[in-house]
């Protein structure tokens, strides 16, 4: 028995062209979602490789996650750090834990345990700082309405007799053992750096080479963020992706 042939076999032809390019502008709507950092690979005389995300302070939201980063279609880090699906550092946008109600612990309203260093971007007054705070309540800022927070351990960039014992203070995890890092850093031109290595380092040699090779000639401060598997990236340009553990919490750049 002859088989009959389909009729019209442009037209199914031409029909799945256009059905491949429809799902490849929607893939690229999902993914390659446009974005407003700097992308800067550095190689650090001390072996350590650094892939940050140069961005304005207007750009950066804190946001909660629920997965690895790289199942999202975000640019940006992981935050600070977390137990189970509770924050353990504080993330709040304007005055609001980006998990939950303020005062409500697991939300980002508290670094859990201890004061620890927190990176403030001051929206009103257009400065940051880094202040050692146990809550979001403590932090010092011009208008509550108009700024972000995010919760880790202060590096003291410029203190290098200082940073050991705040770290001590702090209590970051597992400092003097090789783990993926990440990191949470302003320069003094007013840009804020979104920081990960996908080299095994301890925390002083991830310490270095920020001080070294990212801005360099520029007066630099911030803080350590969770580490290890948690330490990853989604970029256009780059992913880390760490041990692909869930996330709980990001920093986004829009």
């Amino acid at each position: 028995m002859l088989r009959r042939k389909p009729p019209y076999p442009g037209i199914v032809s031409a029909a799945l062209l256009t059905l491949g390019v429809l799902l490849l502008i929607l893939w690229g709507s999902l993914y390659e979602v446009p974005h407003a950092y700097r992308y800067v690979r550095a190689q650090a005389p001390n072996g350590v490789q650094l892939h940050a995300l140069a961005a304005k302070p207007e750009e950066i939201t804190l946001k909660a996650l629920a997965g690895p980063l790289s199942s999202y279609p975000e640019y940006g880090i992981n935050g600070g750090f977390f137990y189970g699906a509770d924050l353990l550092s504080i993330a709040v946008m304007n005055d609001r834990p980006v998990k939950g109600d303020p005062g409500k612990y697991g939300s980002g309203w508290f670094n859990v345990k201890y004061p620890r260093g927190t990176l403030v971007w001051d929206g009103a007054a257009g400065t940051f700082s880094v202040q050692v705070v146990s809550s979001a309540s403590e932090i010092q800022v011009s208008d509550r309405r108009r700024y972000f927070a995010q919760g880790g351990v202060s590096m003291n960039l410029q203190e290098d007799s200082r940073w050991p014992v705040a770290a001590k203070q702090e209590n970051l995890p597992f400092g003097d053992e090789k783990r993926l890092r990440s990191g949470l850093v302003y320069d003094q031109s007013g840009t804020v750096w979104l920081i990960v290595t996908p080299t095994h380092c301890t925390a002083a040699e991830f310490r270095a080479a920020i001080q070294g090779s990212l801005a360099p000639d520029l007066v630099k401060e911030g803080i350590f963020l969770d580490g290890d598997g948690s330490a990853q990236l989604n970029a256009a340009e780059a992913r880390l992706t760490g041990d692909s553990r869930s996330l709980f919490q990001m920093i986004a750049v829009q």
